[in-house]
């Protein structure tokens, strides 16, 4: 299951980096470590070798991968044989170059894609640049950093909200959702 590739020449730049991974705890005494896969497909995380934390100063490469559940395994590493090798890679981020992931199918991108865009409002009105997007468990938001300052504005990463994404054009367009203030029927108007 798992793959290992020769070194690259040159480590790819951070930008080019896609997050699909994070080591959680060791496991055991012999220098295992839990790993939470963020691919599609979990286990396709050890295709993608060599993995690197976010600077793409350190590299790994899984030797062994075992299925824990749903997306969680344990993981075997090359060069790491002891428990107190993984104790420093605990809760590390793992980012593949992008190069090595399939592309994304109709109406998918990666965050690293959308990440920087410009923000505009549907009458072309800039509103700001992506500056992340974010999942809390109800499904993906985009925050965005407003032109005019400020605290970023959160919306739903849904076709309702943002309809246009126009990777060509750097450029998102933000359709916000319009809301109504509820109002006291025994007030007058």
């Amino acid at each position: 299951m798992a793959k290992t590739s020769p070194p690259p020449k040159t480590p790819p730049l951070p930008q080019d980096l896609v997050l699909v991974g994070r080591f959680g705890a060791a496991h055991g005494v012999r220098g295992e470590i839990r790993l939470k896969s963020f691919t599609g497909e979990p286990e396709a995380i050890a295709d993608y070798a060599p993995l690197y934390d976010s600077t793409a100063t350190r590299r790994f490469v899984i030797t062994a991968l075992r299925h824990v559940r749903d997306d969680m395994f344990v993981a075997k590493l090359e060069g790491v044989s002891s428990r107190n090798d993984v104790e420093g890679l605990v809760n590390l981020d793992l980012y593949t170059h992008k190069a090595q992931l399939p592309p994304p199918e109709e109406d998918e991108f990666y965050h690293s894609d959308l990440i920087g865009l410009a923000a505009v409002l549907e009458d072309g009105t800039r509103l700001g640049d992506v500056l992340n997007v974010l999942n809390f468990g109800a499904g993906d938001i985009l925050e965005i950093k407003p032109v005019t300052g400020g605290d970023t504005l959160l919306f739903p990463f849904t076709k309702a909200v943002v309809p246009v994404i126009d990777l060509g054009a750097r450029q998102v367009v933000v359709a916000p959702p319009q809301f109504s203030e509820a109002r006291d029927e025994t007030q007058e108007p």
